[in-house]
């Protein structure tokens, strides 16, 4: 008998409830999943374990046998308006590019919006480069989420970690604090 939980894509060989293995996420995810008010959402989430050197999209799902439209990218934005900056992540399909010029920039009533520098999204979000997720970040952090994730029966996003990936229902990410579903923001 398989002990493993049910995979909805994939071919991962060590597939466990991500609250069963926090020692495994980075900090801030692991603090976020055991402190999520939502129960039944945080133990929606699945952790899979991946090679991090596989960790390009395409290599990923090919390698993996993940579809595109399954997998998420997490963004760190910084939005500038009269000499403040507002930091934000973006969630949205791999397939797809988020609007940071148009979407971002109106949301965030910035008057520029850009991608934040590798280094300080790491130091900012408490998580490794390659392996930033929607689940854990600071929490005066708005968290934009394209429609099309939210749908999404099941979603592949980082760990936290650049080894390893969560699987979890799109409406549990659309649930998480400070979280907001937008249509049109990525394309």
């Amino acid at each position: 008998m398989n002990d493993q939980p049910q995979l909805p894509f994939g071919t991962f060989e060590t597939v466990a409830p991500a609250l069963n293995v926090r020692d495994l996420l980075a900090g801030p995810v692991a603090d976020a999943l055991a402190a999520w008010a939502d129960r039944e959402a945080a133990r929606s989430v699945l952790y899979v374990d991946t090679d991090p050197e596989k960790a390009d999209t395409a290599v990923f799902c090919e390698t993996y046998g993940v579809p595109l439209e399954a997998s998420a990218n997490c963004v760190v934005v910084a939005a500038k308006r009269g000499g403040e900056t507002t930091r934000a992540a973006c969630l949205a399909l791999a397939h797809t590019r988020v609007d940071v010029n148009r979407a971002v920039r109106k949301r965030l009533e910035a008057r520029k919006a850009s991608f934040a520098p590798m280094d300080a999204a790491v130091e900012l979000t408490g998580m490794e480069y390659g392996g930033i997720t929607p689940v854990g970040l600071p929490a005066d952090w708005p968290l934009l989420i394209d429609e099309a994730v939210a749908r999404a029966p099941y979603v592949l996003v980082g760990s936290g970690r650049r080894r390893g990936k969560l699987i979890l229902p799109g409406r549990a990410l659309a649930a998480l604090p400070g979280a907001e579903v937008l249509a049109g923001l990525a394309g």
